[in-house]
């Protein structure tokens, strides 16, 4: 979901201990999406007290892939299993709130699809060309990222009804914004796939 796993460039240090700082929130963060989800549900989206204890959980959970990102990039302690892990870990955690979110009637069901299909499908594509180079985060897939994660907090803590409104709004930006990049990524990766 994040800026982090946009990013394939960061290069697998041979001998690095697959237990590391790094891995460990990225297991952290798979960790919290049942807990996540628990909270969500047992709020109903109706019940406060558990609607911000699920919004704080999702808060935690997001930034856990910032801080691993940084770590395993900053002192060298990327490794296969980290990278195959975290984005598993960040779809999960964002497939799990978009999908409770509308079954709340809280999200319409396209946009649950629209980003998640984009998500996935972006992952595949990446996998498909990882042979021939990365695909590169871009800015607007950090402004993406953040967006979604802003997008899904707003959904999920219990505003007052003016302050409500704005959530469709921020996630409208989080879609188009979402969508635009997801082109972006596809005419990369046919870049990369051309014979040269």
């Amino acid at each position: 979901m994040t800026g982090a796993t946009e990013s394939s460039a960061a290069r697998v240090v041979p001998g690095v201990p697959v237990l590391n700082a790094a891995n460990a929130l990225t297991a952290l963060r798979l960790v919290l999406v049942p807990v996540f989800a628990a909270s969500v549900v047992m709020s109903a989206m109706t019940h406060s007290g558990w609607r911000m204890a699920a919004c704080l959980i999702f808060a935690v959970a997001s930034a856990t892939d910032l801080v691993d990102g940084w770590i395993a990039r900053r002192f060298g302690l990327v490794t296969s299993v980290g990278k195959v892990a975290d984005p598993i870990a960040d779809k999960a955690l964002t497939g799990a709130a978009l999908v409770l979110l509308s079954w709340y009637d809280r999200l319409p069901w396209w946009v649950t699809v629209v980003i998640l299909v984009r998500e996935l499908g972006i992952t595949g594509l990446r996998f498909w060309v990882i042979r021939h180079g990365v695909i590169a985060a871009s800015r607007g897939g950090k402004v993406k990222t953040a967006l979604q994660i802003l997008a899904i907090a707003w959904y999920l803590w219990p505003m007052p009804a003016a302050l409500a409104a704005v959530g469709p709004w921020i996630m409208a930006a989080a879609v188009l914004v979402t969508v635009a990049t997801g082109f972006d990524y596809i005419t990369q990766a046919l870049r990369l796939r051309r014979p040269r």
